[in-house]
């Protein structure tokens, strides 16, 4: 991995540590927080490699613009990201966090 994007990484999980028990963020929202507007797609890379992390990364609490688990699949089990976000409150139908504009936390507006 690049310096110029591991340095990206570890300030998206610095973003990410800091979304609160209960609630999610989107992968644009943080990006546009880190002056980068354009780089959500970078942001879920840095939630894939999240295991790397020195620190726990609640990687589970991210979620795409319209509260959709995209990154379920790289949570190993089935389900778990759906189970850990329901574990904090957060009820998911279909695969989507239901009032997702209720449990939103947007870095921009927090930070």
């Amino acid at each position: 991995m690049s310096r110029d994007k591991s340095d990206f990484f570890e300030r998206v999980w610095a973003v990410v540590v800091k979304i609160p028990y209960g609630r999610v963020s989107s992968y644009g929202a943080i990006a546009e927080y880190l002056g980068a507007k354009s780089s959500s797609r970078v942001v879920g890379y840095a939630m894939n490699a999240s295991h790397n992390a020195t620190t726990n990364i609640p990687a589970h609490r991210v979620v795409n613009r319209n509260g959709m688990l995209t990154g379920k699949h790289h949570f190993g089990a089935p389900g778990l990201m759906q189970e850990l976000l329901e574990s904090e409150g957060i009820e998911v139908v279909e695969d989507k966090v239901v009032n997702f504009k209720n449990y939103f936390w947007d870095p921009n507006n927090e930070l």
